[in-house]
């Protein structure tokens, strides 16, 4: 499954999670394709979030396969790999609750995002000299390019706990983007914000896309930014994937309409 402009992607197939007696995903099969922006959308509880921890390694699938293929051409089971693991092939995250270390800095936060670029263990670590100093000034320069693009640069030595939710999300966003990935799962990254806010984090997940070459997968409830900025739509409805196609297919999607649009948004392309 090796994309012909040889970035990663990302093949679902057949994956079912349960947990207990409730079925969170049934039979769900869906592509991350290598350079377009990809939209998942569904009501509450359809299962799009056990899809992102599936993928990244949080929830183990009870049937089915997770196949990454990466730019050098290489297959992996993502689905038998811990999360670690999968971080280190490039495939990155935020959540729908924040999960920030929120005693620390911004800077702080977005230096652990290298954690997987770092080498040495704790002894060098802790010496913190030849190979492993050398390391810790190159990871420097890749955070202050997130910082930058993401103008952090006000807030940088701000403690994360204490800063408004709308830069919170934004930090958390730069700490995946730390990890220089290649997939990068965003779970409701514009929850939460005002109108101004929802509008500079569309415009940063566009830029990581354009200009970054990263492949992004969002999960937001905002329809009007989901349909601006998506290039493919993926629903979801009660654990199964019920429609695929570009954000226009998509709004005129009859099962869609009825499970989650409503006709008041097909027609008009305003949340009814």
């Amino acid at each position: 499954m090796t994309e012909p402009d040889g970035r990663a992607s990302v093949r679902v197939d057949g994956v079912t999670l349960r947990f207990g007696g409730v079925t969170a995903l049934t039979d769900v099969s869906l592509d991350i394709r290598s350079g377009e922006l990809l939209a998942l959308i569904g009501p509450n509880g359809a299962g799009k979030t056990s899809v992102l921890n599936c993928i990244s390694g949080l929830y183990r699938p009870q049937a089915g396969t997770i196949t990454l293929a990466t730019a050098s051409g290489a297959s992996h089971a993502l689905h038998r790999l811990p999360p670690h693991r999968i971080a280190r092939l490039g495939v990155a995250r935020t959540f729908q609750g924040i999960e920030l270390f929120k005693h620390m800095t911004a800077l702080d936060n977005l230096m652990l995002g290298r954690h997987v670029h770092m080498p040495g263990g704790v002894l060098s670590g802790g010496l913190f000299w030849g190979p492993q100093r050398r390391a810790e000034i190159r990871n420097r320069v890749r955070v202050e390019e997130v910082i930058d693009f993401l103008n952090l640069e006000p807030i940088r030595h701000a403690i994360v706990g204490n800063l408004p939710y709308g830069q919170q999300k934004r930090v958390e966003l730069g700490r995946a983007l730390a990890l220089d990935p290649e997939i990068l799962l965003l779970d409701e990254p514009m929850a939460g914000m005002n109108s101004e806010e929802k509008e500079s984090m569309a415009r940063f997940i566009l830029d990581v896309h354009e200009e970054w070459g990263v492949t992004p997968v969002v999960i937001d409830h905002d329809m009007d930014v989901i349909m601006d900025i998506s290039e493919r739509v993926i629903v979801l409805d009660f654990g199964q994937v019920i429609a695929e196609g570009s954000p226009a297919e998509v709004r005129e999607h009859p099962r869609v309409i009825e499970a989650y649009l409503g006709r008041q948004y097909a027609a008009a392309g305003t949340v009814s």
